[in-house]
């Protein structure tokens, strides 16, 4: 192709980045590695596709506008209430690791590769960041327990603003020296603006979107992009290369503030973020000549190997002091801290500017950091799950269920799976109902279930389900959807009294919940019935039933045929508590059970009810188990 549209450019850049980041995910790799290879190949030294110069100036434009967004994505994804516990680490690690990093890193390209000083110091800024579009995905695919995963995820995305405004204060003290003695006002005053526009668009933001139809319905997340864009470009209008600071606390702000788009505003960032950074990684990587990479040799590849055998323990080890963090942790802290998104960019931008300005040096410059780029998300993204196993880093596999509710249905459902040794945990803000959870021999978590604090205490990343079995379906579902968002909860099961509308509707017919045990039921009438002891637990086994042969009506005329006897109805008769299959664990029924022959369940019956309860079971095939003791809660009350 001759000659290439900056539009097209843009458009097979963009299609580009997202067919190869879903290849990685089928794959199972580094989503970066591939989107390096499909930027190479499409790019000068490739295909000749992608030309990114084409877009002229636009292109520095589009790599701004897709990392404030980036940023601002990640910012909402992290919480303040994970940071407090490590914020000493956390805060070291972002303000002295940083400059300690620098330092190492100019020192190794200096030793290693002769570069002056002004170009290590320059390559040494660049690549201070860690990247969390690299980060996040490895430490939740690893299952890392939470304060290591926590201390690498809000260094990955407090650190990125951090770095750039750093990498662009180096820049300008090499280019205009005489400027050194007023760099420490600029960096306050950066840092200054950045930090008051980006907490007070947060807030502002987060203010508008809790006045409900202020933003008319669907317009939310365009109205939060729009939103994010322009602090970014106010920021940057008052104090070049501070609006990604800005972006980032603006983030962080909206993320720990309820709004009433919070989970499609989430969902909708996630999504855009992808999509952005699929386009830039093409992008940058096709900017960048394969014989500039190359012309680094082997010196380019030890310089990376000092930023991660010496630079990076050290720093960890520097930061780290003092903190609850283990030995175990430290090590494994120091292995992972690959460069992403952002240190591509910001090195595109250094090293336009640096031609602008007549500084020679900077394609080498861009090369190193690509090539810090790659090395460093190989060897964590290839190697972090060996190191994590070998140091016992990593969440036990998860099994085990989270009930919301200590009582009733949730006491008898938790009953069953510790038969079965599944572990359980009560989550409950009821002190009456805890204690009698407890006194039963259950872990309980006391605390609203709907605040992630409470979750963390429960330790949900550890559980395959949670089973939300209030009287309040809303409720239920709420605390189903954070488990799954916050702790990556696989299944998800709601008592619900109806399905016609509302969150646990919507949650059923999108299959991110199922409606627990064999249907809809009224846990509170049960919850009356287990403490007026009118209920009993038994086991049943399922044989199919059998259909009678057909019989052939009489031949003539008026013949009639024999009328099909309906199921007796259930009602509020029974209730299918849990799913005890041989071979498998014990697991909560939920109404898209399909039995087996030969599978056993327990079910709850209500005793004034039993012997209509039996034949309703005994017409779908369910046979009592013989030998097999019912657990009988009952009295002479009845409810």
């Amino acid at each position: 192709m001759d000659e290439i549209n900056p539009a097209l450019t843009l458009v097979l850049a963009l299609a580009a980045g997202v067919l190869s980041q879903s290849v990685a995910r089928h794959l199972r790799l580094p989503g970066i590695v591939v989107l390096l290879l499909a930027g190479v190949s499409l790019g000068p030294d490739g295909l000749g596709w992608v030309n990114p110069r084409d877009l002229g100036k636009g292109f520095f434009a589009v790599v701004d506008l897709a990392v404030a967004v980036i940023l601002f994505e990640g910012g909402l994804n992290l919480q303040i209430s994970r940071l407090r516990r490590e914020q000493a680490a956390i805060r070291r690690l972002v303000l002295l690791g940083a400059l300690a990093t620098m330092a190492g890193a100019a020192l190794a390209a200096r030793a290693i590769l002769g570069w002056t000083w002004e170009h290590a110091v320059i390559f040494g800024s660049l690549v201070v960041v860690t990247g969390p579009t690299v980060v996040g995905p490895l430490v939740s695919e690893l299952r890392l327990r939470s304060r290591i995963s926590t201390v690498l995820n809000a260094e990955g995305v407090l650190i990125d603003p951090v770095g750039a405004i750093l990498a662009v204060l180096v820049l300008e003290l090499v280019l205009a020296p005489e400027h050194a003695v007023t760099g420490g006002a600029e960096l306050l005053l950066r840092v200054g603006i950045g930090a008051g526009l980006g907490f007070a668009g947060g807030f502002a933001l987060s203010r508008l979107l809790r006045i409900r139809r202020l933003v008319p319905e669907g317009h939310e997340n365009i109205f939060v992009l729009a939103s994010v864009l322009l602090i970014f470009q106010i920021a940057e209008q008052l104090s070049s290369h501070s609006g990604i600071l800005a972006v980032t606390l603006a983030g962080v702000t909206v993320g720990n503030s309820r709004t009433l788009v919070d989970r499609d505003l989430r969902e909708f960032k996630d999504q855009l973020t992808v999509m952005l950074i699929g386009l830039l990684f093409v992008m940058l990587a096709a900017d960048v000549r394969f014989e500039e990479v190359a012309s680094l040799g082997w010196p380019g590849l030890a310089v990376v190997a000092a930023l991660i055998f010496i630079v990076r323990p050290a720093v960890v080890a520097m930061s780290t002091i003092g903190s609850e963090l283990s030995f175990r942790e430290r090590l494994f802290v120091s292995w992972v801290a690959p460069r992403g998104i952002v240190a591509a960019a910001v090195a595109s931008l250094v090293a336009g500017a640096m031609e602008e300005s007549g500084l020679s040096g900077g394609n080498a410059l861009r090369a190193l950091v690509f090539l810090t780029i790659v090395g460093t998300v190989l060897q964590a993204g290839l190697t972090a799950g060996f190191v994590a196993r070998g140091l016992g880093v990593q969440l036990p596999t998860r099994d085990g269920t989270a009930i919301l509710g200590a009582q009733g249905l949730g006491l008898l459902l938790a009953e069953e799976l510790r038969k079965g040794g599944t572990p359980v945990v009560f989550l409950d803000s009821n002190p009456q109902t805890c204690r009698q959870a407890e006194e039963a021999g259950f872990s309980v978590i006391f605390g609203n279930a709907l605040e992630e604090r409470t979750l963390q205490r429960a330790r949900l990343e550890a559980y395959e389900s949670t089973v939300g079995l209030t009287a309040n379906q809303t409720v239920n579902a709420m605390f189903v959807r954070r488990a799954s968002e916050f702790f990556g909860v696989s299944r998800g099961y709601v008592a619900v009294e109806a399905l016609e509308t509302g969150i646990a509707a919507e949650m059923v017919r999108s299959d991110e919940a199922d409606v627990a045990f064999d249907g809809v039921h009224d846990v509170e009438r049960w919850d009356v019935r287990l403490r007026h002891g009118g209920v009993e637990v038994v086991q049943f086994r399922f044989e199919p039933v059998v259909p009678a042969a057909e019989e052939t009506p009489p031949e003539g005329e008026g013949a009639e045929l024999a009328e099909v006897e309906p199921l007796p109805p259930i009602g509020e008769r029974f209730v299918m508590l849990a799913l005890l299959r041989e071979g498998q664990p014990v697991r909560p029924l939920s109404r898209r059970y399909e039995p087996l022959e030969g599978d056993r369940i327990a079910v709850a019956l209500h005793l004034p009810d039993r012997d209509e309860a039996l034949a309703a079971l005994e017409a779908r095939g369910w046979v009592r188990e013989t030998g097999a003791p019912a657990v009988q809660l009952s009295s002479d009350v009845e409810s």
